[in-house]
């Protein structure tokens, strides 16, 4: 649980040391990242090798936590903005490093099953829905549903705006149809008959949150307002998992209104973003083992060594 380890918060710029990276934020974000879930304040500097721009280290942040295992380590983990996510992600798929946008989709998905194992196995949390947006985050709701199938769970995904003509998505519908899969409507979910549908609590036990990624920006249009109503912590949803962040919070600055979505477990991707500092839910995961070591040390990455086959970490 988030309440047995402390945090510490650190920042990091090019040539100069910045006293917090709270302060160089916004007003709201301040807000969100205040105390009780940074207990202190440390700074530090950093090398000049770095790949990020002036600009975004100074908002950098560096979260240090500790595992509470039989085999426990201080770690620390790097936090990154909306902007440098995106600048890894092209520097991932370009000629250096080779990677192709469906393997990077299928190693996140895999890193979000691997975590929903560890923390719900079948034998407890049998039943997951999947609610799948539009873009890439819903991609890896997608292949993060094959494999939950493949792991044993009854899996159903909610995938109300598909991407027609894009065989990557077409074809990752076609893997689940396969498996069996059920595919439900948003109106199934949210209501939309005579009848009110039972609360999402009783029919499933696991709601996994792909929706929104690190690119998505502006406020979510039908049906997905009504989905995010859904897994509000006022409608009494079952554990939420969302994937990389969750849907509604501001990549950089959190749950910026302080009424969004609270998820049990965070599945962050590649490396957290800051807005998942003010993440305190009870279990929070980094999937990103495929970073090559070369790209950690040009971008700076920090995070906890994994263990074994291990496809992701526990970071919180």
């Amino acid at each position: 649980p988030a309440s047995m380890r402390g945090a510490a918060v650190v920042s990091i710029a090019r040539a100069r040391v910045v006293p917090t990276s709270i302060a160089s934020l916004s007003d709201a974000s301040r807000r969100r990242l205040a105390p009780p879930r940074v207990s202190r304040a440390s700074s530090s500097s950093s090398s000049s090798s770095s790949s990020f721009s002036s600009s975004d280290e100074e908002t950098r942040t560096m979260a240090t936590t500790t595992e509470p295992s039989s085999r426990a380590t201080a770690a620390t983990t790097t936090h990154v903005s909306s902007s440098e996510a995106k600048r890894i992600d092209e520097e991932l798929m370009s000629p250096k490093y080779g990677f192709s946008i469906d393997q990077l989709m299928e190693l996140a998905g895999l890193s979000v099953a691997s975590a929903i194992r560890e923390t719900y196995p079948p034998e407890t949390h049998p039943r997951v829905l999947v609610i799948a947006g539009p873009g890439n985050n819903g991609g890896d709701g997608l292949v993060a549903a094959r494999h939950l199938t493949h792991f044993g769970y009854d899996v159903s995904v909610c995938y109300p705006k598909r991407s027609p003509g894009k065989a990557l998505y077409e074809g990752l519908v076609t893997q689940c149809e396969t498996l069996g899969v059920t595919f439900v409507s948003a109106d199934a979910l949210v209501g939309g008959g005579a009848a009110p549908p039972p609360p999402l609590r009783e029919t499933h036990d696991v709601a996994v949150d792909a929706m929104f990624g690190f690119s998505f920006a502006g406020a979510p249009r039908a049906p997905f307002d009504a989905l995010l109503a859904l897994l509000h912590q006022r409608a009494s949803p079952p554990p939420i998992v969302a994937v990389d962040i969750p849907s509604g919070w501001d990549v950089d600055d959190g749950d910026v209104f302080g009424d969004g979505m609270r998820p049990e477990t965070l599945v962050s991707l590649t490396a957290p973003k800051i807005g998942a500092t003010a993440f305190a839910g009870a279990h929070h995961f980094l999937g990103g083992r495929f970073v090559p070591p070369r790209m950690k040390e040009e971008f700076g990455l920090r995070a906890p060594e994994y263990e074994g086959a291990k496809q992701c970490v526990r970071i919180a």
